[in-house]
């Protein structure tokens, strides 16, 4: 069978801005529907992240919204074999999901399903044991040392802290530092070793099972800012069987989502779970050490509020 890339994927493959091999993208669910409050506001998140994706060339991106709380899980069956990667923009309790369909889940990643956690997708499903082996670290909803340990990097080393306490904590949404402590790895290779994230939160003393878990980059948590005092995880990279797992602990809102470390690393971290490689080049654009860097096109709507309080600016919102 024979196929036809359209003219502007020509001439963007021909002027080296996407790989000729975007003509096949990269099947890509994003999953969302619900979150713990409404200062994650994932209606307002789920577009941004899905235009994100789409800007590269490279991903053909299904936005697939659960129902809500009190909805009806018993048709609800989505067919994960369709996607090389489920990107997760979704926070529920653990008796959300049927068994069944945890089951569903755990096998398609198992087999060699790509699985990308975004920002509160970690603070989901804190006892149901498999998801929490596939996110390494998660906060909140009741986890305590029980979850596992809590990682942080120190002295060139992950350390594993099992002090007794509960799982995840943050201060008040300012910049902060990044630093990549690995920076051979597809996500980070060519990347600055540090470089300023926007205002966001920063996770800190997140738990969990930590298993086949590789820390990419850290940031310091200030007790100044109600933080740990340790540098905490903050780009991690996993494998659960065969599947290959990216979770960003950065995104709180939509002025946190524009910052051209995130959306670099958000790309590169999916092309990177669906394949195994990353094609995408470092952006001329990037953050340095002490300059964040952020993009005109993802501003949040000039009278957009967070609804976790502050504003935003920018002229129009990404269309879903």
């Amino acid at each position: 069978m024979k196929t036809r890339m359209s003219g502007w994927l020509l001439a963007a493959a021909a002027a080296g801005a996407v790989p000729m091999w975007a003509a096949s993208p990269i099947r890509v669910m994003l999953l969302d529907g619900e979150q713990a409050g409404a200062y994650h506001a994932w209606q307002e998140t789920s577009p941004y992240l899905k235009r994100m994706l789409g800007d590269t060339g490279i991903f053909q991106v299904d936005v697939v919204t659960a129902p809500p709380k009190d909805g009806d899980y018993s048709t609800f069956k989505p067919d994960w074999s369709k996607y090389q990667v489920v990107v997760s923009n979704y926070d529920a309790p653990d008796e959300r999901w049927p068994d069944s369909l945890k089951s569903s889940f755990e096998q398609y990643v198992r087999n060699g399903g790509g699985f990308v956690v975004v920002h509160a997708a970690d603070n989901a499903f804190p006892h149901w044991r498999e998801y929490n082996l596939m996110i390494g670290v998660g906060g909140w909803r009741g986890r305590n040392e029980e979850a596992g340990a809590h990682f942080y990097y120190e002295d060139g080393k992950v350390v594993a802290e099992t002090t007794p306490g509960n799982a995840g904590m943050h201060g008040a949404r300012l910049p902060f530092k990044v630093v990549d402590r690995v920076t051979d790895h597809p996500i980070t290779a060519g990347l600055p070793k540090e470089w300023l994230h926007v205002a966001d939160e920063l996770y800190g003393n997140m738990r969990g099972p930590g298993e086949n878990m590789t820390v990419l980059a850290t940031a310091y948590s200030d007790k100044g800012n109600r933080g740990t005092g340790h540098d905490e995880p903050i780009l991690l990279v996993l494998t659960y069987g065969k599947g290959r797992i990216f979770h960003t602990l950065m995104g709180h809102d939509l002025a946190a989502l524009n910052c051209v470390g995130f959306i670099t690393t958000f790309q590169r971290g999916t092309e990177w779970a669906a394949t195994g490689k990353v094609t995408q080049k470092a952006p001329a654009d990037f953050p340095t050490a002490d300059k964040t860097s952020t993009r005109a096109e993802y501003n949040p709507p000039a009278d957009w509020v967070s609804p976790g309080g502050g504003r935003g600016r920018g002229p129009t919102a990404p269309g879903k």
